[in-house]
C-alpha cells in the first residue's frame, strides 16, 4: 500500500505482484489457452523433424531407397508449414492477450486513482503514478507476451526428454545430467534479480516525475534561470537508475555463461559416447544424428530461462508496485445508504467543525458557519487562515475530523459524492483547463449540452466577446492548461464551466484573481446575474469581489472573528482591515514584477493553500 504521504509502504508480501498477474490471466484463461494450444501444436511439429531425418537416414539413405528419402523430404515440408502457421497463430495470440492485460489493467489503475481521495494525491508525483501507469503496465505485457511461449518451451523440453529416453537412456542421462544443477542455477539467478528488478521499476519511477515536473512547470523553470538546477536533478536521477540497472546487469553477467554452458556440457558427452556407439554397431547413425538434434533443439529453450526468469521477475516488481496502488483504498466513498438531497435552495451549515491535513495543527478549530439558502457569502481571510479549507470540505474533497457539514440539512457524508458534486459547481485560483476547445472545456460537466447553452454560460461569465474574436471560436484548441490564453481568460473560461453545470451552490475561489482590476468590472455585472437566487460562498480579498457579496466572514486561524457586511466591518474591524491592505500589498507588488493577469500566458504563479 502507498502512504498519503507518497512514500510506497512495504508489501505485505512479496507475491501480491504474482497474484496480480495471475488474477488477470486467470480472467483472460480462453485467449490464452488458444496461444498455448498453438504452441503445442507448433513444439509437436518442431520435435517431428528430427525423427524424419532419423527415418530418411536409416530406412532411406543407408539402404539406397530414395523414395523413403523422398517423402521425408516433404513431410520436413509440410512440417515446416504447419509448424510456420502455428507460429503466426501463437505470436498474434500472445500479443493480443498480451496487450488486453496491459488495457485492462490500465483502466483499472486510471478509474482506481480518480477515486482515491485529495488526501492521497497530495503526496503523490504525477510522475510516479505515470510510471506506474505505462512503464510498470510495458512489463507486465512483456511478461505475458511470453506465456504462450513458456508453455512451448516446457512441452518442448517434455517431449523431447521422453523421445530421448526411447532412443538411448545412457545418452539421456549424460545429454541432461547437468539439468539439476541448471534448475538449482536459474533459483538462484530468479532470487537474486528480483530486488534489483524493482529498484529498476523505482528508479524509472523517479526518473519520470523529474521529467513530468520539469515539462509541467517549465515557466517556473525558465522564469527562475533554474535549467541547471533541473538538469542536475535530472543527471542525478538518471545516474541512480543506471547504477540499478547496471546492478542488474552484474547478476545476469554472473548467472548467463553458466546458463549457457550447461546445456552445451550434454551436446559434448553425446557425440564422444554416442559415436563410440555408432562406430561399434551397437546404434544406428540416423538414431545418433536424430539425437543431437533433439539435444540442440533443447538448447534454445534452456538458454531463453535466464532471459524469461529476467523478465518475469521484472513483470513481478512492476506488478507489485500496481497493485500497491490498487490496494489503496479510497478515504472519501459513498455512503452505504446514501441520502437524497432535498429539495431546497442551498442552505449551508458548519457546525463545530474541526479538520488538519495530515497530523499538521488543525486548520479550522470548533468552525460553525450558517448560511441561508440564496445568500452570497465573503470568504475573507489571511493566507492559510483556513477560507480554502471551507471550500473543499462542501464537496468532500476531505472529511471534516469533527462536526458535520451540511447541504439544506443533510451531512454531506450522507450523500452519494455524484449528487452531491454535481451540486456544488467551484472556480478555484488555481485555473486547470484541458488541451481541448473552448466549447468542451465549458461543456466540461455536461459533454452533451448544447451550443446554446455553452454560449449562454460564456456570456454569463464574460467570456463571449474574447472568443468571439479567436480565430475559430468556441471550436479554438487552447493547448495543455489553456497556457495560450491569459489568467484572466483562463478564469472566466472556468466560472463558464461551473455556471452550465448549474450547481445548487457556487463557490468562487478567488476565482477572479488572475483578471486585471481594470478589466475586472467586465465581468462584475455577469457575476451578480449568476449568483442572483443562488447559493454562493467567495473566497477573495479584493473589495471589488468582495462588495459582490451581501455578507461578509472574516476567517482568522481557523476560526470565524467577525462577521458582517462590507462597509460595517471596514467600520468596525481592524484586523479586517489589516487583512485587505496586506493583499492589496501583495498584489500592488505583483503588478509591478509583470505578473498582469489578462496577459497571454500569464497567471501561473505558486500558490499557497489556505
Amino acid at each position: 500500500m502507498i502512504d498519503d504521504d507518497g512514500e510506497g509502504a512495504a508489501p505485505d508480501d512479496v507475491g501480491d505482484g504474482w497474484r496480480l498477474i495471475g488474477a488477470q490471466l486467470r480472467s483472460q484463461w480462453g485467449g490464452l489457452a488458444l496461444g498455448v494450444f498453438a504452441g503445442v501444436c507448433w513444439t509437436a511439429a518442431k520435435v517431428s523433424v528430427p525423427k524424419i531425418v532419423e527415418i530418411a537416414i536409416d530406412r532411406g539413405m543407408a539402404v539406397g531407397d530414395q523414395a523413403v528419402v523422398t517423402r521425408c523430404a516433404w513431410a520436413i515440408a509440410g512440417v515446416a508449414m504447419v509448424s510456420a502457421f502455428f507460429t503466426g497463430l501463437r505470436r498474434y495470440s500472445a500479443f493480443r492477450e498480451a496487450r488486453r492485460t496491459e488495457a485492462v489493467l490500465r483502466d483499472r489503475l486510471f478509474a482506481h486513482l480518480s477515486r482515491l481521495h485529495f488526501g492521497f494525491h497530495d503526496g503523490q508525483q504525477t510522475g510516479q503514478l505515470m510510471s506506474r501507469a505505462n512503464n510498470d503496465l510495458q512489463q507486465i505485457q512483456n511478461a505475458v507476451v511470453l506465456v504462450p511461449l513458456a508453455v512451448a518451451n516446457l512441452t518442448t523440453i517434455a517431449a523431447v526428454l521422453v523421445v530421448l529416453l526411447l532412443i538411448d537412456p545412457i545418452l539421456t542421462v549424460l545429454a541432461l545430467g547437468s539439468l539439476p544443477l541448471l534448475n538449482v542455477l536459474a533459483q538462484r539467478f530468479s532470487r537474486t534479480l528480483h530486488p534489483t528488478m524493482v529498484a529498476v521499476q523505482q528508479e524509472s519511477a523517479e526518473l519520470s516525475a523529474v521529467v513530468e515536473e520539469t515539462v509541467a512547470g517549465i515557466r517556473v523553470v525558465k522564469g527562475f534561470a533554474a535549467e541547471d538546477t533541473q538538469s542536475r536533478r535530472l543527471r542525478h536521477e538518471a545516474d541512480d537508475l543506471y547504477e540499478a540497472s547496471m546492478s542488474g546487469a552484474m547478476v545476469r553477467a554472473r548467472f548467463a555463461p553458466g546458463l549457457e554452458t550447461l546445456p552445451n556440457i550434454g551436446l559434448i558427452l553425446v557425440l564422444g559416447y554416442g559415436g563410440h556407439q555408432v562406430m561399434n554397431g551397437n546404434l544406428e547413425l540416423g538414431s545418433l544424428v536424430a539425437f543431437n538434434a533433439y539435444v540442440v533443439l533443447l538448447i534454445w529453450p534452456l538458454r531463453m530461462l535466464g532471459w524469461m526468469v529476467a523478465m518475469t521477475q521484472r513483470a513481478a516488481a512492476a506488478a507489485q508496485r500496481v497493485h500497491e496502488i490498487l490496494a489503496t483504498e479510497p478515504a472519501i466513498v459513498d455512503p452505504a445508504h446514501p441520502h437524497p438531497l432535498p429539495d431546497g435552495g442551498g442552505a449551508l451549515e458548519f457546525e463545530d467543525v474541526s479538520f488538519a491535513y495530515g497530523e499538521d495543527r488543525p486548520v479550522l478549530a470548533r468552525f460553525d458557519l450558517h448560511v441561508p439558502a440564496g445568500q452570497r457569502l465573503a470568504l475573507v481571510g489571511a493566507t492559510a487562515s483556513g477560507k480554502s479549507t471551507v471550500a473543499k470540505l462542501l464537496p468532500r474533497f476531505y472529511d471534516v475530523d469533527q462536526g458535520s457539514v451540511r447541504i439544506d440539512g443533510v451531512d454531506v457524508r450522507d450523500l452519494a459524492l455524484l449528487e452531491l458534486r454535481r451540486s456544488v459547481g467551484l472556480v478555484f485560483e488555481d485555473t486547470f483547463l484541458f488541451s481541448d476547445s473552448i466549447a468542451a472545456n465549458i461543456a466540461f460537466a455536461d459533454p452533451d449540452a448544447s451550443m446554446e447553452r455553452i454560449e449562454h454560460a460564456a456570456r454569463l461569465a464574460g467570456a463571449d466577446g474574447f472568443i468571439s474574436e479567436m480565430p475559430h471560436g468556441y471550436d479554438t484548441e487552447i493547448g495543455e492548461r489553456g497556457f495560450s490564453l491569459s489568467g484572466g481568460q483562463r478564469q472566466r473560461i472556468a466560472i463558464a464551466r461551473a455556471i452550465l453545470a448549474d450547481p445548487r451552490v457556487l463557490i468562487l475561489d478567488d476565482a477572479t484573481s488572475a483578471v486585471d482590476p481594470t478589466k475586472e468590472h467586465e465581468i462584475r455585472d455577469a457575476l451578480m446575474e449568476v449568483m442572483e437566487g443562488r447559493t454562493t460562498v467567495v473566497i477573495a480579498h479584493r473589495p471589488a469581489t468582495i462588495s459582490l457579496a451581501e455578507r461578509v466572514v472574516l476567517v482568522d486561524e481557523g476560526r470565524i472573528v467577525a462577521d458582517g457586511p462590507h462597509e460595517e466591518l471596514l467600520r468596525t474591524s481592524e484586523r479586517y482591515r489589516e487583512v485587505l491592505a496586506a493583499a492589496a500589498a501583495r498584489e500592488e507588488r505583483s503588478r509591478h514584477e509583470g505578473r498582469d493577469g489578462d496577459r497571454p500566458g500569464s497567471g501561473e504563479e505558486a500558490v499557497v493553500p489556505s
